[in-house]
């Protein structure tokens, strides 16, 4: 018999839209926050981007505080009610903020211009907002999974399944949460215009469409012409007027080529990432079979991905205060090294991280095949740890990098890139964990994949 409390799928039903609501509410604070902290606040923009990277960093290592109140004192729908109350509360003292003029900070020229009460009623704001959504996502996920019988082998499977809407739910809030004029609609129409204009030759540059009186000049800046690339978006066919679905200015054409170019930055740091998602899944599985306790101390093997996080928000400060100073006098750079030269230093960092995992993992079954003894889960840490310094050089430098190389009207949706990486690379760690499995079943003797089964004991995540 069914149990009552369990609502199964019609009760996720509710948590679908909750989640996509949510995730707008959060991406579009979060693709906006390094804008509101330079221009409004008067951040410079080291300060804005450290600013923004410390109240990430603190939204998702929030998760663990509403995890660990939905499991230990409350119920996970009471923790998420309670959560989502503070993160209205924040959001609203935000707009507040945000749209009096007597509540923001004046210019001051110095790379911080806040204080007294106008940076107490800031940070008060952004600190409801990522200890109101820190709180839901860590308890959320589980409320949603309760809605299914674990001990049913046939709801047991529905279990992935929700995991798989939720992960869209959250994709389609990121997707739609970027504030102010649409940019993918004007990437859109730029795509959809060139398609339209194949046949029509491509005229001198001088001749494609740019109206000097556009009236949001202004507010942009004008992009010179590069290369015939998507120029047949620009040409105003004979005998027809003007409109967006049938001419896109120069700017506009140019706005699509520069994101164009950052593509390849993107699709490496998806990679990277997907390193991420192997430590979020694989990496716990081993935990749950080595010696979880560490000093008398009985260590859950599921807070082990808080390490990278502990690590962030240690070394952000160290390498802040300490490196770039040193590395600014040998560089010259006045960011001590450049965006890029921040990302390269992650993936190679990264690289690092999971030849680390696999040489714990041999160590782990060596241990365990010939000593009959399980090793500390402390020993997870090592990796974790390099990893969580992968991803300190990473984000930072992907964010600077897609906010400094986008044209203004796409700063937002630029900048967005960064977790559109982390979107892609579950999707991508899914793909090659069944395509893994699919060759490796036809090569060993056993026609065993290397991942598959119930017993790590029996795969081979070191090969992996």
């Amino acid at each position: 018999m069914k149990n009552p409390r369990q609502g199964g799928f019609k009760a996720t039903y509710f948590i679908y839209p909750m989640v996509a609501l949510d995730n707008v509410g959060f991406v579009a604070n979060m693709a906006s926050m390094v804008l509101y902290v330079l221009y409004v606040m008067h951040f410079d923009l080291s300060g804005s981007a450290t600013t923004t990277t410390n109240y990430l960093g603190t939204t998702f290592l929030l998760t663990v505080v509403g995890g660990f109140i939905s499991d230990t004192y409350m119920t996970r729908l009471n923790t998420s009610l309670l959560f989502g109350a503070i993160e209205l509360l924040g959001y609203m003292l935000l707009i507040i903020q945000s749209h009096y003029h007597k509540l923001q900070p004046e210019t001051c020229g110095k790379s911080s211009c806040i204080h007294g009460t106008k940076a107490l009623l800031f940070y008060a704001s952004i600190g409801l907002v990522g200890l109101g959504g820190g709180g839901i996502r860590g308890s959320v996920p589980a409320l949603g999974a309760d809605q299914f019988d674990y001990k049913n082998p046939e709801e047991r499977k529905y279990i992935a399944t929700f995991f798989n809407w939720f992960l869209l739910s959250i994709t389609i809030g990121h997707s739609i949460g970027v504030p102010g004029e649409s940019p993918l609609l004007r990437v859109l129409q730029v795509l959809v215009v060139t398609v339209k204009n194949w046949r029509i030759d491509v005229p001198n540059s001088d001749e494609l469409y740019e109206p000097r009186d556009y009236e949001s000049v202004s507010h942009g800046e004008l992009i010179p012409h590069s290369n015939q690339f998507l120029d047949k978006a620009a040409v105003l066919p004979n005998g027809m007027e003007a409109g967006k679905w049938r001419v896109c200015r120069v700017t506009q054409v140019e706005e699509v080529k520069i994101l164009t170019r950052m593509m390849p930055i993107l699709l490496s740091t998806i990679l990277m990432y997907t390193c991420l998602a192997q430590l979020q899944t694989l990496s716990v599985q081993q935990g749950t079979i080595m010696n979880t306790l560490i000093h008398g101390f009985k260590v859950p093997p599921a807070s082990i991905p808080v390490i990278p996080l502990l690590f962030m928000s240690l070394l952000i400060p160290v390498y802040e205060f300490a490196f770039v100073p040193i590395l600014r006098k040998i560089t010259g750079h006045p960011n001590a090294i450049t965006h890029l030269q921040r990302v390269g230093v992650g993936l190679v960092l990264s690289a690092i991280s999971m030849g680390i995992a696999g040489i714990i993992e041999v160590k782990r079954k060596h241990e365990l095949f010939h000593h009959n003894s399980r090793i500390s889960l402390f020993w997870l840490s090592f990796h974790y740890a390099i990893f969580g310094i992968a991803d300190m050089f990473t984000l930072v430098g992907l964010m600077e990098f897609f906010y400094k190389e986008a044209p203004t009207g796409m700063r937002s949706l630029s900048t967005s890139f960064t977790w559109l990486s982390l979107s892609f690379c579950y999707y991508l760690c899914s793909a090659f964990v069944e395509l893994i499995n699919l060759i490796t079943s036809k090569l060993t003797k056993s026609k065993k994949g290397w991942l598959e089964g119930l017993d790590m004991n029996e795969n081979h995540v070191e090969l992996f």
